[in-house]
């Protein structure tokens, strides 16, 4: 995976409150809060702080560069959400941010500052005084502790207003975007919902644990042995404790009938199962991961199961293999072995323990095989959304002529999408894998005219570029850390005359729009496009996740 380079944190510094935006009060970035003074650890444990309003002499003589402490406790009222879902909170006297995590907008609760981070600190939630505004009944009898879905308990219609007030946030204070010019209005379109907000997921990866984790007043009911032997999530904070998992309400309903097969059954000591242990490096299974797709011909819904392990021990896995490919939807059981000491869900070696090697899932017209570890839209129904914005947004002329440059590639589905209506399309990935896959379903699909090259996006050299023509739209899906400063500068020189960029972490994308656009005065880099659209798209509901659709034209 690629570092975000050093230049990347210019401007994150406003998703996560530093000094630079600290004394501003935009809504997402800020909450309204009452300072609490510092109380004794009783006191503190009773959660019944001594308040100290801003009316009172102790506020009206602090300095202005006061910040809370660690262990002081602050009763704060949040607003809106911020990195990673977390809630945006300020100390009301000088405006120090303070993030709290599953603090939602409205709830007015105490929390104990935990760690400083420089120009803003993190608290830990005690107590809730008054519910959020939007409060609904989480589904899940995991949400409280999961961290997958951490604002299920919050209305859908309020996670979607938060998710577009953050992208418009960070555009403004990250990009540079005036939201004073009459223009930018149009250019920011309205976030689409997801019209499916549980079992969405085509992907789930579940891990083996020997230790359960347990909340604080169960941990007098930690039992030894298999008993504490886990199947589940990784606890938030936590690589060594899994979160045990009956049913996750975001997979499919035969993904869950699966997971509640393996459940029943991998703990039986006649089995000889063990689970592998990230401390002593020892046990046979690591991972349980399971992939939902869709049979080509008849639509309906394919399965596949698979086992990471330590190493390769077929006989100990065929029970579950015997039970599990019973069910109808189970068209292939997969063993990736990965026999490093690392807890990675891919595997050095593949063995096929029952049926195909692959899954297939159709997508605006073009069937992908999707294999064990490809890369592939964990949300089927929101990618065609999403890959209809993308096919608007290149305004393709659909007379063949065109050149489209697809950059993060992966299995070459935003590419094949739309290679029918142009000349050719060119695709670059890292991962071999992926590149395997996006050629393979290039030819399952009788698409002559897509060429997919590996190499890292992140390290081009100065001969990049000569494997393909000047291109009329260029593509850009990088992950999370966003474009390598190398890349935007390429880019900017290539001056391609549409540039569609998607996103999955509207920070970075910021930052990246404002490069592309601003240029970056430090580096003598000058920006050479115009932002004319930006669409926020809801993939994952109840996540804090965001995906975003921009369009580009070269000024």
């Amino acid at each position: 995976m690629a570092v975000l380079p050093s230049y990347g944190f210019r401007r994150l510094n406003s998703l996560i409150g530093f000094q630079k935006y600290r004394t501003t009060s935009p809504s997402f970035y800020c909450c309204a809060s009452i300072s609490v003074e510092q109380k004794s650890k009783e006191e503190d444990e009773e959660l019944q702080p001594s308040i100290s309003t801003s009316n009172s002499s102790t506020s009206k003589t602090k300095p202005s560069t006061f910040f809370p402490k660690k262990n002081q406790t602050l009763e704060l009222v949040c607003e809106s959400l911020g990195f990673k879902g977390k809630g945006v909170c300020k100390v009301e006297e000088t405006g120090f941010v303070v993030m709290c995590d599953r603090a939602l907008p409205g709830e007015r609760f105490i929390g104990r500052v935990t760690r400083k981070k420089g120009s803003y600190a993190e608290v830990q939630k005690l107590k809730t005084i008054t519910p959020h505004s939007d409060l609904v009944e989480a589904p899940c009898e995991y949400a409280s502790a999961c961290g997958g879905c951490k604002t299920q308990n919050l209305s859908y219609e309020a996670q979607v207003r938060a998710k577009e007030q953050q992208v418009h946030e960070l555009v403004i204070h990250v990009g540079n975007f005036s939201a004073n010019d009459l223009e930018f209005a149009n250019v920011m379109k309205p976030i689409v919902p997801c019209d499916i907000q549980f079992n969405y997921r085509n992907k789930m990866e579940f891990s083996f644990g020997t230790q359960k984790w347990l909340p604080v007043e169960e941990l007098h009911e930690r039992q030894e042995g298999v008993n504490d032997y886990a199947l589940g999530l990784h606890a938030p904070g936590f690589f060594d404790k899994v979160l045990n998992v009956q049913k996750c309400l975001l997979q499919s309903d035969a993904a869950n009938t699966v997971l509640a097969i393996v459940q029943d059954c991998w703990r039986d000591p006649e089995l000889g199962l063990s689970p592998y242990c990230v401390h002593k490096h020892v046990g046979f299974l690591k991972h349980l991961i399971l992939r939902t797709g869709s049979d080509a011909k008849t639509g309906s819904p394919e399965l596949m199961v698979n086992f990471v392990t330590s190493s390769y021990k077929p006989e100990l896995l065929q029970p579950l293999v015997d039970q599990i490919s019973s069910i109808s939807e189970v068209v292939s059981i997969i063993n990736n072995v990965n026999t490093s000491v690392g807890n990675t869900s891919v595997g050095e070696a593949e063995y096929i323990l029952y049926g195909k090697s692959s899954i297939s899932e159709a997508l605006r017209g073009i069937t992908f095989q999707i294999s064990a570890n490809s890369f592939f839209q964990t949300n089927t129904y929101q990618a065609e959304v999403l890959y209809r914005l993308i096919e608007e947004c290149a305004g393709l002329r659909g007379d063949g002529s065109e050149v489209v440059l697809d950059l993060f590639c992966g299995t070459g589905t935003i590419g094949l999408t739309l290679a029918k209506k142009v000349k050719h399309v060119y695709g670059y990935e890292m991962v071999p894998q992926s590149i395997s896959d996006a050629r393979r379903n290039a030819e399952n699909n009788g698409i002559s005219n897509a060429t997919f090259i590996q190499g890292d996006l992140n390290k081009i050299s100065d001969n990049f570029g000569d494997q393909f023509p000047r291109p009329d739209i260029v593509i850009s899906d990088p992950n999370r850390p966003g474009m390598h400063l190398k890349l935007i500068k390429y880019l900017l020189k290539l001056r391609a005359p549409r540039l569609i960029y998607v996103s999955c972490n509207p920070a970075t994308c910021a930052r990246d729009l404002d490069y592309l656009c601003h240029g970056l005065e430090e580096k003598n880099i000058k920006g050479c496009y115009k932002l004319k659209s930006l669409q926020p798209v809801d993939m994952f509901p109840h996540t804090p996740h965001i995906e975003c659709v921009c369009f580009l034209e070269l000024e």
